[in-house]
């Protein structure tokens, strides 16, 4: 019972997340515009494919490199496909990827963070040192080589996702834990007998959220930059999906016959990213404020 009574303001908090990041849009034009820009994004890749019913893969070469028109707004490709409606399909590919990969991240992360930050010692810092390993090599590298060795297919780049940026997650949950692990409710807990799993799932981690959620809105725009990069080089999401890094590569031999087909993509990227990182400013300043000295503490 006192544990609930003690830890009852830490769970006000959390119930008040939505709120204080919604009190941040307000005042913050950059981070409200940054919002409406992703609702619209992922609104239109979820519903405008249903609507139309147009196959992005449909090809007539008879409007093949066709300039921006009112039939084709952002002109067509090599093959005569609309660039329009692949960069809406593509966005929905980015997303997906993007968003299950960092799901799996945050998963393995805020586990393997939680158990390193709860069990000091030989556990601990036997999952830090792996996840310290794991930051040694560069995030594309990694990823390249994952994907190489697992096979080219959608869930694989997910996979590599999850895997390059775990160690984040972890990093930030540890640090977490470290300090809230000496709060009176978890001694608390702790003195009655709970055991240590009821104690780091129900206790510890409903009260560490807010730099988490801050890093995962934050690794959303690297994701979609890193599958964006694995597509470019030929080991992303492969065909018949579209995709906005292979746009990109597609493109590159005709940047100066039919710079739409180049900017198209690019542009989608550029917006999506920085409406991602807009957003996950504004719920660092909401939520988080100290979120970065979290990333340096180790003990």
């Amino acid at each position: 019972m006192a544990t609930n009574t003690e830890s009852e303001p830490d769970q006000t908090a959390q119930r008040s997340i939505l709120r204080s990041f919604l009190q941040t849009l307000v005042h913050n034009k950059l981070a409200l515009l940054g919002a409406v820009i992703l609702s619209f994004i992922t609104l239109t890749a979820v519903t405008v494919p249903l609507i139309i019913g147009y196959d992005p893969q449909q090809t007539n070469l008879a409007i093949m490199l066709q300039s921006p028109s009112i039939d084709h707004p952002l002109g067509t490709d090599r093959y005569g496909r609309d660039i329009l409606v692949r960069v809406i399909v593509g966005a929905r590919t980015s997303l997906f990827v993007a968003s299950l990969g960092v799901g799996v991240a945050t998963f393995v992360g805020v586990t393997l963070g939680a158990i390193s930050g709860y069990y000091e010692g030989v556990v601990g810092e036997s999952i830090m040192r792996f996840a310290d390993m794991i930051f040694s090599f560069p995030a594309l590298l990694l990823a390249l080589a994952l994907v190489a060795v697992l096979g080219q297919n959608q869930y694989n780049v997910i996979f590599a996702v999850g895997i390059v940026y775990w160690p984040i997650f972890a990093r930030i949950t540890r640090g977490s834990v470290l300090s809230v692990k000496q709060e009176d409710f978890v001694q608390a807990s702790q003195g009655i007998g709970e055991r240590d799993y009821r104690i780091i799932f129900r206790e510890i981690l409903p009260n560490v959220t807010a730099p988490i959620i801050v890093q995962a809105t934050i690794s959303l725009a690297v994701a979609i930059l890193l599958e964006s990069a694995l597509s470019f080089l030929g080991l992303g999401v492969p065909p018949p999906d579209p995709s906005w890094g292979r746009m990109l590569a597609q493109s590159r031999d005709f940047m100066t016959q039919a710079p739409w087909w180049t900017i198209a993509p690019g542009m989608a990227i550029v917006v999506t990213v920085l409406s991602l990182n807009f957003v996950g400013d504004a719920l660092r300043d909401a939520l988080d404020p100290q979120e970065e000295e979290l990333l340096d503490t180790e003990q």
